[in-house]
């Protein structure tokens, strides 16, 4: 069968609790591969709450559905405080992303208590705000960033980068709603290593298989490239 929309293809996965240091509970998924040991970790980081995002929009849904099966890949998945999806309720409330510097390391204390190897902050929209403002605290291979709106990362919160030799991957649909590649190009020069991938026809919710098989294309590409291609077809028993 073909690859697309809501399949899950076969893992391991878990409903877990992440504790943060002020005392709350988030609700998370970990997905690994059915039969082997992942060779990396995707932590992934929602869009805003206030939006509509959560720990099953739909990147990160579908991240965490395939690339386990497709990529070697562990995917953690997790509502930042407050927010709701269908696995439940974060304790807490949306603090803009002040606060949810607690649920970037509580994610990361996960990582580290289930050994799991080489994690990246995957963040999408308002994710790539704490990954850019927090993913420098943590032991990480790097950081990808699905449509950046650069809202609430400051400009010296992204120029701190430059100086960190750890990769950065940028994600920018061509007709993004906040940030277009041409205008992300001059925002994160301050990053000379930076990867800026403009992406043609794209927009900020990488809507349709076509948009979703490039993001899930280019976070392999970063994090396992020997997997690739992504194979499209299924011969084994799938859930939908």
């Amino acid at each position: 069968m073909e690859i697309r929309g809501p399949v899950l293809l076969p893992a391991r996965r878990e409903d877990i609790d992440l504790r943060t240091v002020d005392g709350l509970t988030l609700v998370g998924e970990l997905a690994l591969p059915a039969e082997r040991e992942p060779v990396a970790t995707l932590v992934t980081l929602h869009p805003l709450p206030t939006a509509g995002g959560f720990m099953d929009s739909h990147i990160l849904r579908k991240a965490a559905g395939r690339l386990p099966a497709l990529a070697d890949l562990a995917v953690l998945r997790f509502n930042t405080r407050g927010t709701t999806s269908p696995r439940g309720t974060s304790e807490g409330s949306f603090d803009g992303g002040a606060a949810e510097a607690f649920d970037v390391a509580a994610a990361m204390d996960v990582v580290r208590e289930r050994g799991l190897p080489r994690p990246w902050l995957v963040g999408w929209s308002f994710g790539t705000e704490l990954a850019l403002k927090y993913g420098r605290d943590h032991d990480i291979e790097g950081v990808i960033l699905l449509s950046p709106p650069l809202h609430r990362a400051t400009a010296e919160e992204v120029a701190a980068w430059g100086d960190d030799d750890r990769r950065v991957v940028v994600l920018v649909p061509e007709f993004d709603d906040y940030l277009r590649p041409e205008e992300a190009r001059e925002r994160f020069a301050s990053i000379p290593h930076a990867t800026l991938i403009a992406v043609d026809g794209g927009k900020h919710l990488w809507v349709g298989e076509t948009q979703t098989r490039r993001v899930l294309t280019e976070i392999v590409a970063a994090v396992n490239p020997d997997a690739l291609p992504l194979a499209v077809e299924w011969d084994d028993d799938v859930t939908e």
